[in-house]
């Protein structure tokens, strides 16, 4: 053999577990997803709709939906959430929180409060904040159409309740 192939073939067995070792590199740990914090709770009359406002933080706008239930629960003990109204909506927000990664709360104002200045909406409620699924109640006086949104630039969820 000529010193070419020597080498090559010394080459490989030290490629292949012959005296050294090949260490892949450990794939980079993939970042933690941001989750939008809620900073504030917003409230407004229209013309024909109140509307309440949930201002959020930097992250992907959350998906958001509504139900119309008999009575409001606390997410996740389950227990009735006793709010001014007679017929309730209940929002929620995916992925959305009122507390940041360390679990501070983002969101300082008051867990429940009434809202004497809208036709319709009566009282605002933070039902449940738990693993990125936040909940808001509303209860309301009249049972009429509901339109929940996102807007982003800043990061909204946008509740908008006919009077």
């Amino acid at each position: 053999m000529s010193r070419t192939p020597r080498r090559a073939l010394a080459a490989v067995i030290m490629l292949l577990g012959g005296g050294g070792i090949l260490a892949a590199a450990a794939p980079a740990q993939a970042a933690a997803p941001v989750i939008p914090a809620m900073t504030n709770i917003r409230t407004g009359v229209n013309a024909g709709f109140d509307r309440v406002v949930l201002d959020l933080g930097a992250g992907p706008a959350p998906a958001v939906g509504y139900q119309l239930p008999d009575e409001l629960t606390a997410d996740p003990s389950g227990e009735v959430v006793w709010l001014t109204g007679a017929y309730f909506v209940n929002v929620t927000a995916t992925p959305a929180a009122a507390h940041d990664a360390n679990g501070t709360p983002t969101y300082t104002g008051p867990q429940k409060f009434r809202t004497r200045n809208l036709a319709n909406v009566m009282a605002v409620a933070v039902t449940g904040d738990f693993e990125a699924h936040l909940s808001i109640g509303l209860g309301v006086r009249s049972r009429t159409a509901v339109n929940v949104f996102t807007l982003t630039a800043p990061n909204r969820v946008v509740i908008d309740v006919a009077h």
